[in-house]
């Protein structure tokens, strides 16, 4: 957890709020500019190759049909989240909307008691006592679910970190625990969890699980390709372009310098659980300061979802073209809004776009049943957007460091400077100090030269004292 949270102590003990505003401005530009782009990367590509097929859909069949579940229960989901009610808990788990089938019995009439029975009486009695069928209704609750609840966290210590720099150096214990706790929680995730033979385990673990690898590969590979070349055009070409005319330095030597946290990601496939390895990529080999890295990457890796983007943008019209549905041009407009907004609302954690992809088909009236087709090719797709999503946020944390760099060094240098004025008040005031000492054991040695009785000679300093030597 401090890992990826520990950045709101040391940025706002270290920089003014104005600075800090400047830095959140650029990188909420970056991320919403790269974040559309991608979007409309993928409608572009998705129309283009076509993958779409009302065939394919006759071989897929239908998908698990969920009608009960909201687009509006997922947006007020998101709102819960962002106010945790444990904070421990928040760490492995999420609240979520869930519905159940619930047995209710119907009211069975009594027989009334009378006298003359008739006919139609005998037969309502007999009705009455025949056990009746059951019903089911639905109702809706919360449950807590696995997975870290990351937007909670980013809240809470966005908050923590505002008030502990509104109370200065008092916060500076805090400041040094969190500091020192980062330290041992990054040596520990290195040592024991991205181990390459780990990585290697998660990703062949996942391969044994499909039970036909052939079939799937046939039947949804167009779909993969669409969305590895909208992953691999947006990664490995706009992204370092972009950093290129802004920062004019190679692209593919920062890219190196990250290649480990981008390894990481294409293993775990978790943004959030990738921080410590991304820290440490940007800090220790690429020299970005920690101000900017403590910033930008926990935000981005709740925010900033290009791969996510593209893969929902893909996979709504996917699904379009493969029940025969034709989108004009509003609609399609429609999905690469609601895919940037709906990844933006996706949890850092494995297979989360499947979630936020109901928000998308509900948007365009698509048929919200056919997500379950994707969960066959999901293991791999998730893997390559979520190593995309993680060279974005190291992109844009290279960039928005070499825009604020100059604020940085300046903010520096004005500490240093009063830093060095203090040092120079405390040197004038130890001198002081030292010259009124030696005053006063100079007249001490000259009474007891002319034989006057001192008893004892001490030197008593005031804070009256103190400011008439300053």
């Amino acid at each position: 957890m401090s890992a990826g949270f520990s950045f709101s102590p040391r940025l706002v003990l270290s920089c003014p709020f104005l600075s800090l505003g400047r830095l959140g401005t650029r990188a909420m530009v970056y991320y919403m500019s790269t974040t559309i782009v991608a979007a409309v990367l993928g409608v572009i590509l998705v129309l283009l190759i076509h993958p779409g097929n009302p065939k394919l859909k006759a071989r897929l069949g239908e998908g698990n049909k969920n009608d009960e579940v909201s687009s509006l229960d997922a947006f007020f989901d998101l709102i819960r989240n962002l106010f945790p009610e444990n904070l421990v808990q928040a760490c492995f788990q999420q609240i979520q909307t869930v519905t159940k089938k619930v047995q209710v019995f119907p009211d069975v009439p009594e027989p009334t008691d009378q006298g003359n029975s008739t006919v139609d009486d005998f037969l309502e009695v007999v009705n009455a006592t025949v056990a009746p069928e059951p019903m089911y209704v639905t109702k809706k609750g919360l449950e807590f679910k696995g997975g870290m609840n990351v937007l909670g966290l980013i809240g809470f210590f966005i908050a923590f970190g505002i008030a502990m720099g509104k109370m200065g150096e008092q916060a500076r214990l805090m400041l040094e625990f969190f500091n020192i706790l980062n330290e041992i929680v990054m040596k520990l995730v290195t040592m024991i969890m991205y181990s390459p033979l780990g990585i290697a385990c998660l990703i062949c673990g996942k391969i044994i699980a499909i039970k036909d690898l052939e079939v799937v590969a046939r039947q949804l590979g167009m779909y993969m390709v669409t969305v590895i070349i909208g992953l691999i055009i947006h990664g490995a070409i706009f992204l370092p372009l972009l950093y290129f005319v802004i920062v004019r330095k190679n692209p593919f030597s920062f890219f190196g310098g990250i290649f480990q946290a981008w390894i990481t990601a294409l293993g775990t496939a978790s943004s959030a659980g990738t921080l410590p390895v991304t820290f440490r990529c940007l800090e220790e080999n690429l020299g970005i300061d920690k101000r900017v890295t403590r910033f930008v990457l926990p935000v981005g890796a709740t925010i900033n979802m290009d791969g996510t983007a593209l893969y929902e943008a893909v996979a709504a019209i996917f699904i379009a073209q493969m029940n025969g549905i034709q989108l004009d041009g509003g609609q399609i407009v429609t999905v690469s809004l609601t895919a940037t907004l709906a990844s933006v609302g996706a949890a850092s954690i494995p297979s989360a776009g499947l979630v936020t992809m109901l928000l998308i088909l509900t948007a365009v009236g698509l048929p919200t049943q056919d997500i379950s087709l994707l969960v066959a090719v999901d293991w791999l797709l998730d893997r390559m957007r979520t190593s995309v999503n993680v060279v974005g946020d190291s992109f844009g944390a290279g960039i928005v460091y070499h825009l604020s760099k100059a604020e940085l060094e300046s903010l520096d240098a004005h500490h240093g400077h009063h830093e060095d004025i203090e040092l120079t008040k405390t040197q004038s005031l130890y001198d002081d100090l030292k010259n009124h000492r030696e005053n006063n054991s100079n007249q001490c040695v000259y009474a007891a030269h002319n034989s006057v009785l001192v008893d004892e000679c001490k030197v008593h300093f005031t804070f009256m004292d103190i400011e008439t030597c300053i």
